[in-house]
């Protein structure tokens, strides 16, 4: 599980990151990052919305793989960067171990 100094915290902060982050598109979701430009831990939130699933099992099966996946490459992700993960419609087809190897 990915450790609470890791999360981004405030929907007004995600909002902004919303509106202003640059964006990178997956096959099963999307990232929208900010690079703060400081020597801050890294952030992250994520998105899964009912449009997603609605069964919340799946919704909180692919929150867990993705946050698992950012945990184990934490390092890779340079300080001072929030980024919010927005999954798409396919991403519930995928198994865990698939999603977690996309979010690398």
């Amino acid at each position: 599980m990915l450790a609470q100094v890791y999360s981004l915290k405030g929907q007004s902060r995600i909002d902004e990151i919303l509106k202003e982050g640059r964006k990178k598109q997956s096959d099963n979701f999307g990232v929208i990052f900010i690079d703060k430009g400081n020597e801050d831990l890294p952030k992250f939130a994520f998105i899964i919305s009912k449009k997603i699933s609605r069964l919340a099992v799946n919704r909180n099966r692919v929150k867990r793989a993705m946050s698992e996946s950012v945990r184990r490459n934490i390092d890779k992700f340079p300080k001072g960067t929030e980024v919010v993960f927005l999954a798409k419609k396919s991403i519930v087809r995928r198994s865990t171990n698939e999603i977690m190897e996309e979010v690398q």
